[in-house]
């Protein structure tokens, strides 16, 4: 009978594993720890799984003196123009300035042939010396007849008549000079000067033209563009409105003297310089229902010219404790304007506004509000039904970029 034998291992005569039991149990150990870990960094909101409050750019109110702004069409006009017109008949010789130059008052522009006007001064001075001539020989005259009417050597009515011709000769003398002064006059209209001060267009007529004949023939045109004037018009209602809002006490004026003005030109930039409202026309336009208005403004740089079309700025009162808000911010619908605002546990609620105007990119809001209330400008595409937000200061879209970079540099 053959015996089978077990062959056992021989444990005692091999090394044991690296993976031996102790071992094995840290490094699963260590492997759930990591496991954990990468959860928790998965997970940041906690147990709970709440997203955080989404963050929504607000503009804090701050209630103040709020100019009122209404804009109108005008039309630029020179405050002054005048017509340069030949005053004397005669040839036109030379011109005496630069189209489209500036000119000062008095300037030499044109010269017209004054020999004919020098002739007739030339006869008017000796027509004067001939009278002053008659005036010495009467007076001499008059005074021997007095000596001779005192001895009866003449009669009284021979001194009477010598008398009443140095009368009548010191008379023609004073014609005489009346003449010549006349003459004078003439001749100085062959040489054409401007009226007033400011920028001369184009010449009307050309050198050789026959000037002055039966009519004062125009020349050119001097305007004076500083300051220049803007003529607009604007709703008799809206005046009406706005006169019996400033008498209720509602609005103040804009300014002590005059309204303020500003230009808006045809690429939409801003005039640099403001201008003052100078009067309102007494009467409404029975066609329109429009009033007449007209402002100043300057013009250094003569950079508006006459006939320019622009919309006219112009702040006539300012309203108190009134408020500038985007006009993102504000919803217009046929119920009213409203805005939302976020309380201070986070929630947004909806606060109905009374709007005046636009100034800007902004509406006037003159009720509804009150200083501190944190209005929402953008974000609303973050909103969820009874969600709370994060309010953050907001900024308007071309200063993003310039804070996201500082951000980044700090």
């Amino acid at each position: 009978m053959s015996t089978s034998h077990v062959i056992q291992p021989d444990l005692a005569a091999k090394p044991p594993s690296k993976f031996s039991r102790p071992t094995h149990m840290v490094m699963l150990a260590l492997m759930a720890v990591l496991v954990a870990a990468c959860g928790k960094s998965a997970n940041p909101q906690g147990a709970a799984g709440a997203p955080p409050p989404a963050e929504v750019g607000v503009v804090t109110v701050s209630l103040g003196d709020v100019g009122l702004v209404t804009e109108l069409p005008g039309r630029l006009e020179a405050s002054r123009v005048a017509q340069v017109r030949a005053r004397a008949a005669g040839i036109l010789q030379k011109r005496l300035f630069r189209e489209g130059s500036d000119v000062k008052s008095g300037q030499s522009l044109f010269t017209i042939d004054s020999a004919p006007y020098a002739a007739v001064v030339a006869s008017a001075v000796a027509g004067q010396a001939r009278a002053e001539a008659n005036v010495a020989q009467t007076k001499v005259l008059a005074e021997r007849y007095k000596t001779l009417v005192e001895v009866n050597a003449v009669s009284k009515q021979e001194y009477a008549n010598a008398v009443a011709a140095q009368k009548q000769a010191e008379a023609d003398v004073a014609v005489a000079k009346a003449s010549v002064q006349t003459a004078n006059i003439n001749l100085g209209y062959a040489a054409v000067t401007a009226p007033i001060s400011g920028r001369i267009g184009r010449a009307l007529v050309t050198e050789g033209a026959l000037v002055g004949q039966g009519e004062a023939t125009p020349l050119a045109v001097v305007q004076q563009i500083n300051p220049m004037y803007v003529n607009f018009t604007q709703s008799a209602a809206e005046v009406m409105k706005l006169r019996s809002a400033m008498a209720a006490g509602q609005f103040k004026r804009a300014g002590a003297d005059a309204a303020s003005v500003r230009l808006v030109l045809e690429d939409g930039t801003e005039y640099a310089k403001p201008g003052r409202l100078l009067f309102s026309d007494l009467t409404v336009d029975a066609t329109t229902g429009q009033i007449t208005l007209r402002a100043e403004i300057p013009n250094p740089a003569g950079e508006l010219l006459p006939g320019l079309y622009v919309r006219v700025r112009l702040e006539q009162a300012r309203a108190s404790d009134a408020v500038t808000l985007p006009q993102q911010a504000v919803t217009r619908t046929a119920q009213g304007d409203s805005v939302m605002v976020v309380g201070e546990d986070g929630k947004v609620s909806s606060r109905p506004i009374k709007i005046d105007s636009a100034k800007g990119n902004q509406w006037v809001v003159l009720s509804g509000l009150k200083a501190g209330d944190k209005v929402m400008v953008d974000g609303f595409q973050k909103l969820q039904p009874g969600a709370t937000v994060k309010p953050v200061p907001w900024q308007p879209q071309g200063s993003k970029p310039a804070a996201a970079a500082s951000a980044a540099a700090k």
